[in-house]
């Protein structure tokens, strides 16, 4: 028996959170970053200052506009990029 992929569908496309400058007011972005993922401030910095990086993986695109507004808010250029699904073989 062969295996069989199948792609659910569902109503919200998975969507990554890209940081690709963090600006002037770094600190005000490594507070946001912090408070978005969790990480240590130390841990934080390193993300914000080495871009692009990418904050937030796989969350849905309500969460993901709200955290590019919040690191826009501190002033730092960010966007949200849609998943691509993943190239099954078709049967």
């Amino acid at each position: 028996m062969e295996d069989a992929y199948f792609l659910l569908v569902c109503d919200d496309v998975p969507h990554d959170v890209v940081l690709t400058d963090p600006g002037v007011r770094v600190m005000a972005v490594v507070q946001v970053v912090r408070r978005l993922t969790g990480l240590s401030l130390w841990r934080s910095k390193l993300l914000a200052t080495q871009v692009p990086a990418i904050v937030l993986t796989c969350v849905p695109e309500r969460d993901a506009a709200a955290a590019v507004a919040a690191l826009r808010e501190a002033g730092a250029e960010a966007e949200a990029k849609e998943q691509h699904p993943p190239d099954f073989p078709k049967l």
